[in-house]
């Protein structure tokens, strides 16, 4: 199987990090050191915010006084770390870090939990935030509150981890793109960054709609430390060149989640040249595609688009591109229908998988072919705007490419024919 990149849906030349949680241990004043001994010292929401608030303004600024101003001056061994975490982030160039504190829930007056969201933005990419949840739990000492512990929330949608907590972070920045890396060369990152520059161009050349044109793509030190990114098994992603990260449907008033390109670097090294381009430009119009994209998109739509601009103007036969579906075809085992949401699951057959998006590959390509690039555009996002994904698609069809789900499949299953037979 060809080694693919995928949607997951749902900084500056310098670099540093340690693998430890990002706020660990901050001390918290809930009230005035001279309250009388009587004082509710139950740590309250707007305590916790205006500690995290100073914490927030202290990263933006890279004043490392103020980061461990609130870490009891006796732990030594923590003001170190954080001192090394803070310079880590200094490096990459931050438009925005905030905390918004979602619960707080309290124990016999000594303990606590708070569910916490991280939100920040890349300067100069990121139009909005990454989100990340994470859990506090802290403890009482007199009239001050000590965080103790600091993990991803359970279940949390999104990033679990960030790159600065897996290693030193690199950061090479392109025309079009900003590469972060942890444990990779800085020529190895630059020739990432490269590529991305050439796919942005490809990309608005097939994607003639606004979009940032930047794109943030993180290189980890290996397949296991971008699971653990993503807070998937290291298994699904062994033979996965690239992923992309975000939140589909964004609007005006709710814009997408800011995209992040996680590049696995063993599977990514194995590509030549041509199989690094196709990936970057495969991952780079789901970046594009992301607020036309919604849960009314059916994967064959959305990675096969995906595999259409990446594959657009490349002189190579359709059996090359798709091996698996071209031995199906000529061996008389055409799909029945257009390939189904699970069979892109990144923990199946690898060869069902290869099969399925070259099924969604073919399909675009007939549209684009027999309908025009702007018909197909208009398709992907007549599917996108719909209410929900009952009834999408044969809407689509129907509104844009003036033909049923019934005559759509069969014209597809003679195209594979006529391409790949």
């Amino acid at each position: 199987m060809a080694v693919r990149g995928r949607d997951a849906r749902g900084g500056r030349p310098r670099g540093r990090r340690r693998p430890a949680g990002p706020l660990l241990a901050v001390l918290l004043t809930a009230a005035a050191c001279t309250a009388p001994a009587d004082t509710d010292t139950s740590l309250t929401t707007g305590a916790l915010d205006a500690t995290l608030e100073r914490r927030a303004a202290a990263v933006l600024a890279h004043d490392p006084a103020g980061y461990v101003d609130g870490l009891a001056p006796e732990a030594a061994k923590l003001r170190a770390a954080q001192r090394t975490e803070l310079d880590r982030l200094a490096d990459v160039p931050l438009k925005s870090w905030t905390y918004d504190v979602k619960d707080i829930t309290q124990q016999d007056g000594q303990w606590a939990t708070a569910d916490v969201e991280l939100r920040y933005r890349i300067d100069g990419y990121d139009t909005a935030p990454v989100a990340t949840r994470r859990v506090l739990e802290l403890m009482r000492d007199g009239e001050r509150w000590y965080i103790t512990a600091d993990r991803p929330a359970e279940g949390a949608s999104g990033q679990l981890w960030q790159l600065w907590q897996q290693g030193d972070v690199e950061v090479v920045e392109g025309e079009h793109s900003i590469v972060l890396g942890v444990g990779r060369s800085k020529s190895e990152l630059r020739q990432v960054a490269d590529t991305v520059d050439l796919a942005v161009p490809a990309v608005s050349d097939a994607w003639p709609r606004p979009w940032t044109r930047r794109v943030v793509v993180l290189v980890p030190d290996s397949v296991k430390d971008m699971a653990g990114l993503l807070g998937s098994p290291e298994a699904n992603y062994r033979g996965i060149a690239a992923v992309t990260t975000g939140e589909v449907g964004g609007t005006g008033e709710r814009p997408a989640i800011a995209d992040r390109v996680i590049v696995n670097p063993q599977a990514y090294a194995t590509l030549g040249s041509f199989g690094q381009r196709i990936v970057l430009t495969h991952e780079t119009t789901h970046v594009a595609t992301r607020t036309s994209t919604s849960t009314a998109t059916p994967v064959w739509l959305s990675e096969g688009f995906a595999d259409w601009t990446a594959y657009r103007g490349e002189d190579r036969a359709a059996a090359t591109i798709a091996p698996e579906l071209a031995d199906a075809v000529r061996s008389g085992r055409t799909p029945a229908e257009l390939p189904a949401d699970p069979d892109f699951g990144f923990d199946g057959d690898p060869a069902k998988l290869a099969g399925a998006y070259e099924g969604g590959w073919l399909a675009c390509e007939l549209i684009a072919e027999r309908w025009g690039k702007e018909k197909l555009i208009a398709f992907y996002e007549a599917v996108g705007a719909h209410d929900g994904r009952e009834g999408a698609v044969e809407q689509a069809l129907k509104a844009v490419l003036d033909t049923t789900p019934e005559q759509f499949t069969a014209d597809w299953r003679d195209y594979l024919a006529t391409r790949l037979g």
